[in-house]
């Protein structure tokens, strides 16, 4: 026996997974989406598909079902393994009555409906609710691109998708969506984000086909925002994978990243976008596609507007419907502007050791350039990663001669470049005490022929010692010795402006905004 194809023939379905009985006696929540409906009871939650066809995803017959089903637990263990329990079974008795079994039969006999079992968490852990509540941090915003990061690496490359055509084949579905709303989106909007979207796909048109055949076109998660991330254990756990359509799921990395950062800059968390995105830098080193960075949260921004449109045609309450348009226009707004970036510019930052560069670098770079910000780059994580040593793994003196520092400088300002070649802002976090060291991080601006502000940051000896002392975590091996001895150092003319950093982070950021504004 299997249910009728369609949602009506699902009805005895949803009354069972919705029944207390069911589940002991639980209490049971309910949660639907445009394609499934979730069953939440005790410590378990049973994902049903829901018998509908759309022209992304079709769940209209119990074969498919099922096999979106497995899909689903599949895919999904390569992030959750702990979430996804398995794909069970709605199975109708030889008397006709319905029950709920975790582990499907093999052979689908007696099987009415399919639905994935997982385990039930927390939806107070969700990140979009700990965004909303204020707790999502930027220290948490970087663990979740070394999650996001490590997925990637693993994640396997599937070069005969992405490319231009792709991309091109995304963009134009979103305008043709967008156009099916005139009543919340102008038809003046529409087009200028269509002008914009041809613009940025002819830029980047031979880039997207260089980065699919170097391998950055992998098997991703396809619906990567807050909402489908979950803290587990200290750590988050994305899930809920597109398993549906693989064409969705396999894209360049950097569209994948690009939801996240996407919904971190539409929540105005710009400082937690821009420290996510410069971890996940600092651990792929992915620089060469910057400059697709607009056009993939752009669209990202495209595909939430005519969703949100459709969910708002849809909506029964007037009230929720007027929230949802509000939000599809927000999110088309977002995809025009982002398709519109700001120049890009380098500043450098200067400064002997404890004298606050890295943070005033973490204060700056979400101001400055296209969304998520400027790009961070640190020479002592270069130098570690120069090194072939963790972060935190302490390097001996020769680490530290001359002509390793020299290869190190040299490699800052070449990413620099590189990052500024793809329309990016970049800051740059060095001690540059030497005239040439600085002279050289010029020049990779006026190279890129863009602006360039160098800030000096001085402090009192005492001040500097207690922040090193006080470094936990970090990649710097300076220490108060190291401290001591750069006191002696001549660090010929200073032309860079030089702004005194004994006092609060906020005070120094904020008058180096105020230099970095004024300067061309």
């Amino acid at each position: 026996m299997s249910a009728p194809d369609g949602e009506a023939g699902q009805a005895p379905v949803f009354a069972l997974l919705a029944d207390p009985a069911t589940h002991g006696g639980q209490p049971v929540d309910r949660f639907d989406t445009h394609g499934a409906s979730v069953f939440l009871a005790g410590d378990r939650g049973y994902k049903l598909k829901r018998a509908v066809r759309f022209p992304f995803l079709d769940f209209s017959t119990l074969e498919k079902r099922r096999t979106a089903c497995r899909a689903e637990v599949a895919l999904n263990r390569r992030t959750a393994p702990d979430l996804y329990l398995g794909v069970g079974a709605v199975m109708a008795d030889p008397g006709g009555a319905l029950r709920l079994v975790e582990v499907a039969p093999e052979d689908g006999a007696g099987v009415v409906d399919y639905v994935v079992v997982m385990r039930r968490f927390d939806q107070h852990d969700l990140l979009d609710r700990m965004a909303d509540a204020g707790t999502l941090t930027e220290e948490l915003a970087r663990t979740c691109a070394e999650v996001v990061a490590g997925f990637h690496e693993a994640a396997e490359p599937r070069p005969a998708g992405g490319g231009a055509d792709e991309v091109k084949r995304l963009a134009d579905g979103v305008v043709m969506e967008l156009r099916r709303y005139p009543e919340l989106f102008a038809a003046a909007m529409v087009d200028r984000v269509a002008r914009r979207l041809d613009r940025a796909l002819a830029a980047g048109h031979d880039l997207l086909d260089r980065r699919r055949d170097a391998g950055y076109v992998r098997h991703c998660h396809g619906d990567l925002h807050l909402r489908n991330i979950v803290m587990q254990d200290g750590r988050p756990v994305p899930f809920d994978c597109i398993e549906f359509d693989e064409r969705l799921a396999v894209s360049d990395v950097l569209y994948d990243l690009a939801f996240l950062l996407m919904d971190l800059e539409h929540r105005k968390l710009r400082p937690q976008a821009n420290a996510l995105f410069n971890r996940y830098l600092e651990l792929t080193g992915d620089l060469s596609g910057l400059s697709l960075l607009p056009l993939f949260m752009a669209i990202r921004a495209g595909i939430r507007a005519h969703l949100s449109a459709a969910a708002c045609r849809t909506q029964q309450d007037a009230a929720k419907a007027s929230g949802l348009g509000k939000e599809a226009t927000t999110y088309l707004d977002l995809a025009a502007a982002l398709l519109s970036p700001p120049p890009a510019r380098l500043v450098a930052i200067g400064g002997l050791s404890g004298t606050g560069k890295t943070t005033l670098a973490r204060h700056l770079a979400p101001t400055l350039g296209p969304a998520p910000g400027a790009v961070i780059l640190r020479s002592d994580v270069l130098r570690k990663h120069l090194a072939g040593v963790g972060e935190e793994d302490h390097l001996p003196p020769t680490a530290y001669a001359p002509a390793v520092t020299e290869r190190v400088y040299g490699e800052l300002a070449g990413r620099a470049g590189l990052a500024l070649e793809g329309r990016h802002a970049v800051v740059c976090d060095a001690v540059y005490a030497r005239p040439e060291e600085r002279a050289a991080i010029e020049s990779a601006a006026r190279t890129a022929g863009v602006a360039f502000t160098g800030l000096w940051l001085v402090a009192d000896q005492a001040t500097q010692i207690r922040r090193v002392t006080d470094r936990q975590h970090d990649a710097s091996d300076a220490d108060a010795a190291v401290v001591r001895r750069q006191a002696a150092y001549d660090l010929g003319e200073m032309r860079w402006e030089v702004i005194a950093a004994n006092g609060p982070a906020g005070e120094v950021a904020a008058v180096a905004a105020r230099l970095v504004s004024t300067s061309s």
